[in-house]
């Protein structure tokens, strides 16, 4: 019998088998049936001691409800230890409570994941004031892995422009344009964001005489609503930017957003598999395979190129 298998939410499917392929292991869908009344009646793959649920947590409420079913049929039907893997990590954004009567998300569903999983494996969780994710699940294993090396990896292989500089669209960004910028030797640059509204913000530059005449790429761990996103490239189009582009880890906006960006005057956008999307480009399987070596016993094929 195999000592590990993969079960994946629908949405993740095709991740999750590409995944499998990689690790040499089975892989069989979560299956999912909504009631009438909303309920919802969740079916599993056999079990095997080892499993990793892949699960990209993005419009999570059901999923939440999914993941909590899954985790009670595997365990009755012989796993023993459940490992969940969220290349998207829901409601992390909100670790403190910023007004009276305000849940902590964070913490909730922190406690709600250990208490049904042994490890979770996520990718640049949108954590603020959170330095170690161990600290959001109590009692386990917990690793937030970093998207950089995959997109350093595949921007090498479009052979970017030397001169081109990466933009950080507001503070937050900056551990991640560092970081990539570092790996890929480029100069970058963060922009002053002012938030007016969700859908309003105002953006700046400290020194536009390093954009002007160079080719721009965006640089940020989630988009939601594309707004940050249009702002900075609206200013870096005034700052004398010949070209933009962006590349985001997590792309969580509505598909008909890419034509606003197109219309502020981004040529591409990019995104990771870490949530299906009509930008996916990038995959994370490396990431995965390094993360679960430990858990496979080594029964790793070679890498497949996409």
């Amino acid at each position: 019998m195999n000592e590990i298998s993969i079960q994946a939410l629908p949405a993740s499917a095709s991740d999750a088998a590409r995944l499998a392929l990689r690790l040499d292991v089975p892989v069989h869908g979560i299956a999912l049936h909504t009631f009438p009344d909303g309920e919802m009646r969740v079916t599993v793959g056999p079990a095997t001691p080892t499993t990793v649920i892949y699960a990209s947590l993005d419009q999570p409420n059901d999923k939440l409800i999914a993941l909590l079913f899954a985790a009670e049929a595997l365990r009755r039907d012989g796993c023993k230890r459940l490992i969940l893997l969220a290349p998207y990590l829901c409601y992390m954004r909100q670790d403190t409570a910023f007004h009276d009567g305000e849940a902590i998300s964070q913490k909730a569903i922190g406690r709600l994941l250990a208490g049904i999983v042994d490890r979770v494996i996520t990718v640049d969780a949108h954590l603020h004031r959170t330095p170690d994710i161990r600290t959001v699940f109590p009692g386990i294993a917990a690793e937030n892995l970093s998207a950089m090396p995959a997109i350093a990896d595949a921007l090498r292989k479009t052979h970017l422009d030397p001169a081109t500089v990466l933009i950080g669209p507001d503070a937050e960004s900056r551990q991640w344009v560092s970081d990539l910028a570092g790996r890929l030797g480029l100069t970058y640059t963060v922009a002053q964001k002012i938030r007016h509204g969700d859908r309003s913000v105002e953006i700046g530059f400290s020194d536009p005489r390093l954009i002007a005449g160079r080719p721009a790429l965006l640089v940020d761990d989630i988009v939601s609503s594309g707004g940050t996103l249009i702002a900075c490239a609206r200013a870096l189009t005034a700052a004398g930017a010949t070209q933009i582009d962006a590349v985001v880890t997590h792309a969580l906006f509505p598909a008909d957003t890419i034509a606003q960006f197109t219309d502020a005057g981004i040529r591409s956008i990019r995104s990771t598999h870490s949530v299906p999307h009509p930008t996916n480009a990038i995959v994370l399987d490396e990431l995965f395979v390094a993360a679960l070596r430990d858990e496979t016993k080594g029964q790793i094929r070679p890498e497949i190129q996409t």
